[in-house]
């Protein structure tokens, strides 16, 4: 036994010796350990970036589900200064997206610490993590050690909450106590709040994405809103100048509104009145609705109606009449006539002479231009001269020849 010690001595001495003899020797870190991860032919170094690594040290395990793929080469420092950077080789068969996740975790309650690399859930990146790449703080974790879990669990009993339990339930079953029936109300009552508000988690949930849709829109248009904002503080400046003019404005107004309420209660007989008055006229008018604008249309387009260019075969009318420019003609046509429609204009009733007269028998017809006036008087005549004005006597003062 004393001669198997001394050559297993003699051994560990000469491996020591041998490697002190290498110059890029940095102390037990670079020793191998049995049992580390297969690593290949062709490995390749990865930086992880952690808020803290704990106790993790180099030549610590790298695993991916639990499987050793790699080891820890180097800790340190990232150029922030303040998070720790460490650097890991990786087998090269193993393929793991860019977006890549890395925990610090630990192998058993008191076991060694390790690194845990594991894809995304969801959104995995399409390139795959390579050779010099970097998985940044924001993707990096660390589980719970054993030593904050005991301190936090000495804190909650020694100075913690444990010793005010007692005088919780006491306070609990005191305000319990008696009072099971609203409690059991509010607790149904809370009930059907909790189903109705599961009934519509569809129109919630709709509500909060149209919140959602405007809060975007708001925030796009934001430099609108908020020139619309900037522009409005010079109108609100000119309205606070204008202050006193508003509300001698709004004062008068009242006043006004105050008159037209006293000139509408007193003429309220009068008004109602008046337009039971226009009833029949507005009736009449909504009778003739249809007609009215149809006579319009007819009126406007006399002598020719739209009809009539259905009629044009080209661009131009052929018409054919006969007119009568016999003067004596036409006003002894007038004067046949039982009434002269123009008998109640004062001039054009006179220059046709085709008022009755006081018997009831219509005049004869007027002397032409140049003939010789009748010895007939008008009933009434002083001087045995006609009083009515003839057409001929017109035509003689417009062409001069009247003496």
């Amino acid at each position: 036994m004393t001669r198997m010690r001394k050559s297993i001595a003699a051994a560990c001495a000469a491996g020591l010796l041998a490697v002190s003899g290498c110059s890029d020797f940095g102390g037990i870190y670079d020793i191998p350990l049995p049992g580390g991860a297969e690593l290949g032919d062709h490995p390749y170094s990865v930086k992880v970036q952690f808020r803290d690594v704990l106790d993790l040290v180099p030549q610590a395990g790298v695993k991916v589900n639990e499987v050793p793929v790699g080891r820890v080469e180097n800790i340190g420092l990232a150029d922030d200064g303040w998070t720790a950077e460490v650097t890991v080789l990786v087998n090269g068969d193993v393929e793991l997206p860019a977006n890549a996740i890395a925990n610090l975790r630990q192998s058993s309650l008191l076991g060694e610490k390790y690194v845990e690399l594991t894809a995304p859930a969801e959104n995995a990146a399409e390139a795959d993590l390579g050779e010099g790449d970097l998985i940044p703080v924001a993707r990096t974790n660390r589980s719970v050690e054993v030593e904050e879990v005991l301190g936090a669990l000495s804190m909650l009993l020694n100075g913690g909450g444990v010793e005010q339990l007692n005088t919780i339930t006491k306070e609990l079953n005191k305000t319990l106590s008696g009072n099971e029936p609203e409690i059991k109300a509010l607790l149904r009552n809370a009930d059907e709040l909790v189903t109705a508000l599961d009934a519509q988690s569809s129109d919630i949930t709709r509500a909060l994405d149209g919140l959602n849709r405007l809060s975007g829109t708001l925030d796009a248009q934001k430099d609108q809103i908020t020139g619309a904002i900037d522009d409005l503080a010079p109108g609100l400046q000119v309205l606070e100048q204008q202050r006193g003019q508003l509300v001698t404005m709004l004062q008068a107004l009242r006043d006004l509104s105050g008159v037209a309420v006293d000139t509408v209660n007193q003429s309220q007989e009068d008004l109602v009145a008046n337009l039971r008055a226009l009833l029949p006229t507005l009736r009449k008018l909504g009778e003739a609705g249809s007609d009215l604008p149809k006579a319009l249309e007819v009126l406007l387009t006399f002598p020719f109606s739209d009809a009539a260019v259905e009629g044009a075969k080209g661009d131009y009318f052929n018409l054919y009449a006969d007119i009568d420019l016999n003067l004596e003609e036409v006003l002894a046509n007038l004067g046949r006539s039982r009434q002269n429609p123009l008998q109640d204009v004062p001039v054009v009733g006179d220059l046709t002479g085709a008022r009755q007269g006081e018997d009831g028998n219509a005049p004869p017809p007027l002397p032409l231009p140049g003939s010789q006036p009748s010895e007939q008087t008008a009933p009434g005549g002083q001087d045995g001269t006609s009083s009515q004005t003839g057409v001929g006597s017109v035509f003689d003062l417009l062409s001069g020849g009247a003496g």
